[in-house]
């Protein structure tokens, strides 16, 4: 990702919140690398790991790739670009974005998913983010979606943690460990 200047986790003007033994705040990832070449960061919510600079992701990201709600990663605390996934939870990242204001389809959608035993992480005026685990099947996942995105053209959906980041197209197979475990 090119050179970057050693950037801070963020905690958003707060502290981490530690509720019975748990210990939970708000990190940044770089997501990718604008124009002008700096480093653009998303900020996560992730809940403390014993072990030093290891945290379970609480929620999909919009677009930092390669992570999933429930996943164990670890991250230097001098460099958001180096994140190393240690133990997958199963989840897929769905990410569905829309020209026009997101309401009525996630009013649509998010009952689908629910239907799955999927989640809404994240929803924004264009976007909306799921998480789904892989045993639900990826033809089925991708029934509920192709479907919705049919009645609402404007809109695409895409998996956020499937593919190798470095080029977007090689499949990560991590699901592998996960499809038809019993």
């Amino acid at each position: 990702m090119g050179s970057l200047l050693p950037l801070r986790r963020v905690f958003s003007g707060k502290t981490m919140t530690e509720t019975k033994g748990n210990k939970t705040g708000l990190i940044q990832l770089v997501a990718g690398i604008d124009s002008e070449g700096n480093p653009v960061l998303e900020k996560l919510e992730v809940r403390y790991q014993d072990q030093a600079d290891t945290f379970e992701l609480l929620r999909s990201p919009l677009f930092v790739r390669n992570l999933a709600a429930g996943d164990i990663f670890t991250c230097a605390q001098d460099n958001p670009a180096n994140y190393q996934v240690i133990k997958r939870s199963g989840n897929l990242v769905i990410r569905v974005f829309r020209k026009d204001d997101i309401q009525e389809l996630e009013e649509v959608l998010t009952p689908e998913v629910a239907m799955l035993d999927g989640s809404l992480d994240l929803q924004s005026e264009r976007a909306l983010v799921y998480s789904v685990h892989v045993n639900i099947g990826f033809s089925e996942i991708e029934k509920v979606f192709d479907g919705a995105m049919a009645r609402y053209t404007d809109s695409v959906w895409y998996y956020g943690n499937i593919y190798d980041p470095a080029d977007g197209v090689t499949p990560l197979n991590w699901w592998d460990e996960f499809i038809n475990q019993v």
